[in-house]
């Protein structure tokens, strides 16, 4: 690969997370050419696309196609399958970059051969709209240019952050793998408090949502740390603070945050042993 050919690519399930993957790839040039191997075929955004074509599977790739990166984007509870087919693709020159939660750098390389290149990441939801945070690690085979490639193909799908310690990762999902799910669910809390004071129930939803998004995108677009940006809303003696001396009692949300990373890092642990 150079830079002004682009990457040769494999990628190997286009659901949601990897047919945003693919989009964001081709629509930053940095893919010359991507095979897709799934059996629901190619996503309509990139029909006709002369850069992606469709295979079967590991032993119908076209003929003379090494490529550069294979993405393995299938459901980890499908991978044990999938991936022994892949393992005649084993090379110095190819990385395998994983998405999928739960499956170690060691996994790949019992299913692969010690001698497979990984890269082990941890994408979470946003990545569908272009606003994921991805964590990497990658094992001692990956090279400075291998983890360069794979940076950019990440951050087509949003941002990401680099660790050495695959042990994070457990955390990691924890936080940020699992996150989307957790504001979510702050959305459905505020929407139903809405409620319980008396708003009818598509108007609290209707806040909720708007107000959980836009206080995500203020953050997003503010330099100020996020203590910084709530100190900004609390007037003293006012109704933020009435709100905040009961969510940020001893008894209040943090306790409960902190309780819920750590079981959500257990079950990573035990998913992953």
């Amino acid at each position: 690969m150079t830079a002004e050919s682009g990457a040769s690519l494999l990628l190997v399930g286009c659901g949601k997370m990897g047919g945003a993957m693919l989009d964001g790839w081709l629509a930053a040039g940095i893919a010359s050419r991507v095979v897709v191997v799934d059996r629901a075929g190619l996503p309509q955004s990139v029909a006709g696309d002369s850069r992606v074509t469709l295979a079967s599977g590991a032993d119908a790739l076209p003929p003379g196609f090494v490529p550069d990166v294979i993405v393995l984007a299938v459901k980890p509870q499908v991978m044990e399958e999938a991936l022994p087919s892949y393992r005649a693709l084993v090379r110095p020159g190819t990385v395998f970059l994983s998405i999928a939660a739960g499956k170690t750098i060691a996994y790949f390389e019992r299913l692969l051969g010690e001698g497979a290149v990984v890269v082990r990441s941890m994408p979470n939801t946003p990545a569908a709209i272009g606003r994921g945070m991805t964590v990497a690690v990658p094992n001692a085979r990956v090279s400075a240019a291998q983890r360069d490639l794979s940076d950019r193909l990440l951050r087509a799908v949003g941002d990401v952050a680099w660790v050495e310690d695959e042990g994070l990762l457990d955390p990691v999902t924890a936080v940020s793998g699992s996150g989307p799910a957790y504001v979510f669910f702050l959305v459905e809390a505020m929407a139903k408090a809405g409620e319980a004071a008396g708003l009818p129930a598509d108007l609290a939803m209707r806040l909720a949502r708007a107000t959980v998004s836009g206080a995500g995108a203020l953050l997003d677009a503010s330099p100020q740390e996020a203590a910084d940006l709530r100190k900004a809303v609390t007037s003293p003696n006012g109704t933020t603070q009435a709100a905040l001396e009961v969510l940020m009692a001893p008894e209040g949300m943090q306790p409960v945050m902190t309780a819920a990373i750590a079981a959500a890092a257990r079950r990573s642990r035990e998913l992953a042993g």
